[in-house]
């Protein structure tokens, strides 16, 4: 839905379930999570609301996103070392 709203502007709840293979109030439930979270901003048109992406917002999203990914990266790198020294130490003992 994001995707969407930045390539093709601002779009409703139903123009939105038109190109994406789920409901129309599956599409609202969506809509108005990433409202409440801030990610988009929905303005009022008739009977009608126009979503549209709040940049700002999902830059910040972005990159807290990519520090928490940088951050298990190298957790993740670190526990690969443990396990290789583990299973190197268990080579040794039983060899020799």
């Amino acid at each position: 839905m994001i995707d969407l709203l930045l390539s093709d502007g601002p779009g409703t709840a139903t123009s939105l379930s038109r190109r994406l293979p789920v409901t129309r109030q599956a599409v609202s439930k969506h809509l108005a999570v990433l409202d409440r979270v801030g990610l988009i901003h929905a303005e009022p048109a008739g009977r009608e609301r126009h979503y549209q992406v709040d940049e700002a917002q999902l830059a910040r999203a972005v990159a807290q996103l990519s520090a928490v990914g940088s951050t298990w990266d190298a957790r993740l790198r670190r526990i690969k070392r443990i396990a290789e020294t583990i299973e190197l130490h268990r080579t040794d003992n039983q060899g020799g």
